[in-house]
């Protein structure tokens, strides 16, 4: 286990004049790293978090799903138990956001229907369902009826429907927004902390000096510092410097092109994209669903998924080609999910289209997140046999705005020098063995920041 880290650490570095300092450095702006960065201040840490354009990435196209129920995959059982860890966190995370950012994420709980079109669908819903209750989760078969009853806007002609009432909805665009507001807010401004990490209070941490609301560097990062063996900060790619006493690297797809990560380390992370579209809904047609409504169409998926401001968002197609653009939106892929929506909805074809996007998810080999800390080599020379000052959350895929709970609470407990032995399996060296170590050839000057990262040679 890491070394915990202590406030105040990165006021002990030496470093250029103008760095930014705080007790942790986040890198992305996404969800993910927003709610990490607010878990960080809840504990009364001082924290900034780097991004050049915070919020526009995957977490801008999400449909905001919380689904640990009908998320579950054949043979990603390993990931159930940090999917139903989220959940439960859900309520309470709300709670402390609402009251922090004095704004509402859109947070719904009405239950999820699944649906399915054909004889197909419904042998493949329920054969799905048979590995949910061998898992102990709760998936009720409806009758059309009754599920019509629920959602009077139904085809008549689906083939089956399951009611899931574990699996519920937040609106990430709103949840980002209140997690900017609760870094941002007026307690945290006045230069003061409170008693601490360890001291049991929880408190609105410490704004960082020269930091935009006294939390965000509006930069992308380039690199990891180190010092000592440890990793110290970052630096930017606009030339400034952010020393820190922990850094956390959330920013999806672009956390393995980061200069100086360990040695060793590798971060296989694949694009996979996805269109998404967001349409009105007309007064007459109000609500269309009032809960969120899963279907397969001939074997390929789509949803539907309510608003509170009368809009709906329907997705998400998933596709690993190479697009022109990182945004560039597959004209097949908005065919596809307008057809297959309308033959579970047949009011979809009377909606106003607003917005198609598309957005990259980060993806792993096996689907699974990689959260934790990054052993050291050999583990010579670190506390615990940990690279201390380094935290890894990136890989979240489909899950991210679902996880995002979890992965605040874990990387907080890490912070506080604790580690839950149930999310090893997320351990993010665990593919370090497909990659060729890089070699490095320069010693790190002791006690002096470095771009180069420590060797087994030089630990």
């Amino acid at each position: 286990m890491g070394a915990p880290s202590k406030p105040g650490a990165a006021e002990q570095l030496s470093a250029p004049a103008g760095a930014i300092r705080a007790d942790v450095a986040v890198i992305g702006g996404g969800v993910i790293g927003h709610g990490i960065a607010w878990e960080a201040k809840r504990s009364g840490r001082s924290v900034v978090l780097i991004d050049d354009a915070p919020g526009s990435g995957a977490s801008w196209a999400a449909a905001g799903m919380l689904a640990p129920v009908s998320e579950l995959h054949y043979q990603e059982e390993d990931l159930l138990e940090l999917m139903l860890d989220a959940s439960a966190r859900w309520p309470a995370f709300v709670a402390g956001l609402r009251a922090a950012s004095g704004a509402d994420p859109g947070y719904i709980t009405t239950p999820t229907l699944a649906v399915g079109a054909d004889a197909a669908d419904r042998r493949a819903l329920m054969d799905l369902r048979a590995v949910q209750q061998a898992n102990g989760l709760t998936v009720e078969p409806l009758t059309v009826r009754e599920a019509r009853k629920r959602e009077a806007l139904l085809s008549p002609a689906i083939a089956c429907a399951l009611d899931t009432p574990a699996d519920h909805q937040v609106d990430p665009r709103l949840l980002v927004d209140c997690l900017r507001r609760g870094l941002a807010d007026s307690g945290s401004g006045n230069g003061t902390r409170n008693e601490g990490p360890g001291s049991g209070i929880e408190g609105s941490g410490t704004a960082a000096a020269s930091a935009v609301d006294g939390y965000a560097v509006p930069d992308k990062a380039q690199a990891l510092l180190w010092q000592d063996g440890a990793v110290a900060g970052v630096q930017l790619a606009g030339g400034g410097t952010v020393l820190a006493g922990e850094t956390v690297v959330a920013n999806g797809l672009h956390a393995a092109e980061l200069e100086s990560l360990p040695e060793g380390l590798h971060l296989p992370l694949r694009p996979v994209y996805g269109d998404i579209l967001r349409l009105a809904v007309p007064p007459h047609l109000r609500p269309l669903v009032t809960s969120t409504v899963r279907g397969l169409v001939h074997g390929v998926p789509v949803y539907i998924v309510p608003r509170r401001d009368g809009t709906v968002v329907i997705g998400a197609t998933q596709r690993e080609d190479a697009p022109s653009a990182a945004g560039a939106v597959s004209a097949g892929g908005v065919y596809q999910l307008l057809r297959d929506a309308q033959v579970l909805l047949p009011a979809v074809a009377e909606l106003e289209l607003l917005e198609c996007t598309a957005r990259a998810r980060p993806g792993t080999p096996d689907n699974a997140p990689l959260l934790g800390r990054v052993p050291a080599p050999d583990g010579a020379g670190q506390a615990g046999k940990h690279v201390r000052g380094l935290i890894i959350a990136t890989g979240f895929f489909r899950h991210g705005v679902h996880l995002t709970p979890a992965a605040a609470a874990i990387c907080r407990d890490l912070l506080d020098g604790r580690e839950d032995p149930r999310w090893a399996p997320f351990n993010p060296a665990r593919f370090a063995g497909a990659a060729t170590a890089r070699a490095a050839t320069t010693p790190i000057p002791t006690g002096r920041l470095s771009h180069q990262p420590p060797t087994k040679e030089t630990v």
